[in-house]
């Protein structure tokens, strides 16, 4: 393919996030002139944020698995992870002054712990004068001519250019400039919009007032099972070995069950949030478009419930004096303990000894079945990742192109492209921003390839 004289090859990135960012500095690298638009006044907004302000980069699972954990879109990403993957970013952000840390889970994250040291790098990256970044610029559209971007259009007037990326980002987080900009850019130039829903994000529960009761109760090795129909449809005496979920391998999970993973989560005067429950909210968010969505938890995972039995029936038997509420208050959490006592429905004041082996049977099923009905997430904008995006087949994943606009280029959320936690949503914005800047700069088609 003839290249294109660099006086008509200016490259205008929209959006200096950690995809934009990625994309401009290595579109600058190449030799192109580059143009980053931010509308904030600051870049890396949401990347100061990310992972609690400690910026969760990227983590240690092979590649295999890695793509596992984006569903079946993640095969889309195999060709800018054999670009530019994790050892690439590690020795891209050691190079400008950035070591890192792996915990024992996998994620790896700036040794620091400070997510402003990895804005920093990438700063450093763009290098002084290769980047012009002008913040507080919005991008109101993008204009094409002849099945080609010409340029973009802002408050302060057009900017001609041969190849423009988006790097928008979702549309959730809103304060940090995730406000959906790119799929309406994107849309207007012909692309389809895949459905955008909220992932990784809380849900609010029927139970309304058992929510505001247990508020603020952390669990940790709990397992959440989420489930089609309405709680009261769910077998309390369920038993799941297994986990299923995105990510967790094959198999598929019993009928009528959407996932069941265990993890850590924490009661809101909503409902429901934490790590676990961010996990499984987008299969719950999907599932609820079809139907009502319920949860169960299970406080003792690791004991069956025939276990559970044994022991209820043997601390009831060596202290049948105390009473049941007595007895319940040695087994959980001081939080929880009123709230079981209404849900299993038998008198606290009752002592042990004449506890029945039905009321026994009830406490059990309540500590490995406690019952939700799923009236909905929090908004998209209380979301971690938007869900959904320009549809994936209109993008060559080779060169992050557009197949239908010559000269546009997509990195990151804006695609429909979302993992679960753990650093594979950062890396997929710096490794299609990576690839998206290459070919942006030194042309498209078969150089990529």
């Amino acid at each position: 393919m003839t290249r294109v004289e660099m006086s008509e090859r200016r490259v205008v990135v929209v959006g200096a996030g950690a995809g934009g960012l990625m994309a401009a500095s290595r579109a600058a690298e190449m030799g192109a002139e580059v143009l980053l638009l931010e509308k904030m006044e600051q870049p890396g907004r949401k990347l100061l944020i990310s992972g609690r302000a400690r910026c969760n980069l990227t983590n240690a699972r092979e590649l295999d698995d890695f793509i596992a954990m984006y569903g079946p879109n993640g095969r889309f990403l195999y060709r800018a992870f054999n670009r530019f993957f994790r050892p690439e970013l590690l020795a891209l952000l050691a190079k400008y002054g950035v070591r890192t840390s792996q915990e024992p889970d996998g994620r790896i994250f700036p040794a620091s712990g400070d997510a402003r040291d990895v804005l920093a790098a990438l700063q450093r990256y763009a290098g002084p004068g290769r980047v012009k970044l002008l913040n507080g610029s919005k991008v109101t559209s993008i204009e094409a001519a002849g099945g080609a971007v010409k340029g973009v259009c802002t408050g302060d007037g057009v900017f001609p250019a041969g190849a423009v990326i988006l790097a928008t980002g979702g549309a959730s987080y809103p304060g940090t400039g995730s406000t959906g900009d790119g799929y309406r850019m994107a849309a207007g130039l012909g692309h389809s919009i895949v459905e955008l829903r909220p992932a990784l994000v809380p849900l609010k529960v029927r139970q309304e007032d058992l929510a505001r009761s247990l508020q603020g109760l952390s669990l940790s090795g709990v397992r959440m099972t989420s489930f089609r129909g309405p709680a009261a449809h769910i077998d309390p005496n369920t038993r799941l070995r297994g986990q299923w979920g995105r990510g967790l391998g094959p198999g598929k999970p019993p009928a009528g069950v959407i996932e069941s993973r265990i993890g850590d989560m924490v009661f809101t005067h909503f409902g429901v949030s934490g790590p676990l429950i961010l996990l499984l909210s987008l299969g719950i968010v999907d599932a609820l478009k079809e139907g009502p969505v319920s949860v169960a938890m299970d406080m003792e995972p690791a004991s069956s419930h025939e276990e559970i039995d044994i022991r209820t029936r043997q601390v009831l038997e060596a202290h049948g004096r105390r009473t049941y509420r007595t007895i319940i208050k040695e087994m959980l959490p001081p939080k929880i303990i009123e709230p079981f006592l209404e849900l299993t429905g038998i008198p606290p004041g009752k002592p042990a000894n004449q506890i029945s082996a039905g009321e026994r049977e009830i406490t059990v099923q309540t500590l490995k079945c406690l019952r939700l009905d799923i009236a909905g997430p929090l908004p998209l904008a209380s979301a971690t990742v938007t869900a959904g995006g320009v549809a994936l087949d209109e993008i060559d994943p080779y060169t992050m192109e557009s197949r239908l606009v010559r000269g546009l280029f997509f990195c990151g959320e804006v695609m429909n492209l979302d993992a679960d936690t753990g650093g594979y949503n950062l890396q997929a914005a710096f490794s299609t921003g990576y690839v998206a800047g290459e070919q942006a700069a030194t042309g498209t088609g078969e150089a990529g390839r």
